[in-house]
């Protein structure tokens, strides 16, 4: 075979290597131990919000199928938006079967550092807890048990469409909550390239927000994204108009898998 002909050949393959192994779908991890409480009611007004930054629950995608992480989990938030399997298991109050449910992080548990963590401290590190929204909680088990062991993995979070961001900010600072986020469900790094700049790397600002401190108004907006999880990256190229503007939200066409 001609060498050329032949290092052009390997060169695609190893590119179609590349693609593969990038867009490998989120694989999950073993079941772990750790305990469940729920706070708020069925209504889950107390759970809309949170330390992620989503806002209402609803209009972000998450529903009621919630949970608050306890900081041995939460990681500075880059734990915002992962997809948690949960069953309990080994007590009378767990129903029938041990069903499990998939929750999505979307706030933090904070430790109470006033009462051990054997006894209402369940937050307290380094104590692995779910602090699950009531609807959630009620899947898989009586709900007046209070607190119930369980066990959790982590999976893959099935989202419908692109990620979505939402703008804060003014002419001069950009803060962007991401949402919808398939796969690992978790963000590691982003940066912003507008339609007349170069990429523009952004920080961790907290939760599930990033920023960038830069004047970007009048431009179309792309992100670069990658994941903490799995260290994929993806672009969401043209996420938001030039007419774009703060305190609304953009549904990009790609996402995580």
């Amino acid at each position: 075979m001609d060498q050329n002909l032949y290092g052009k050949c390997l060169v695609i393959i190893s590119m179609m290597a590349m693609i593969g192994t990038s867009m490998a779908a989120y694989a999950g991890t073993p079941w772990r131990t750790a305990s469940a409480t729920f706070y708020g009611d069925e209504t889950t007004s107390a759970t809309m919000g949170g330390a992620c930054g989503y806002g209402n629950l609803w209009d972000s995608g998450y529903g009621v199928t919630t949970t608050a992480l306890s900081t041995a989990l939460f990681n500075d938030g880059y734990a915002c938006g992962q997809c948690f399997q949960v069953r309990c298991v080994s007590s009378p109050n767990c129903y029938y079967g041990s069903p499990a449910t998939v929750v999505t992080a979307t706030n933090i548990c904070p430790p109470n550092y006033g009462q051990a963590s054997n006894n209402g401290g369940w937050c307290n590190p380094p104590r692995v807890h779910f602090d699950l929204a009531k609807p959630a909680f009620m899947k898989i088990a009586n709900w007046k048990a209070g607190i119930v062991p369980v066990s959790y993995r982590r999976v893959a979070c099935r989202r419908s469409g692109g990620i979505r961001f939402k703008f804060e900010g003014n002419g001069y600072w950009l803060l962007v909550y991401v949402m919808n986020v398939g796969g690992a469900g978790d963000i590691k790094t982003m940066a912003v390239k507008g339609s007349r700049t170069g990429w523009i790397n952004m920080s961790h600002n907290w939760g599930a927000s990033y920023q960038a401190f830069s004047s970007l108004y009048g431009q179309s907006l792309s992100f670069r994204l990658t994941s903490y999880t799995t260290r994929q990256t993806i672009y969401a190229w043209n996420a938001a108009p030039a007419s774009w503007s703060a305190g609304k939200t953009y549904q990009s066409k790609a996402n995580f898998y």
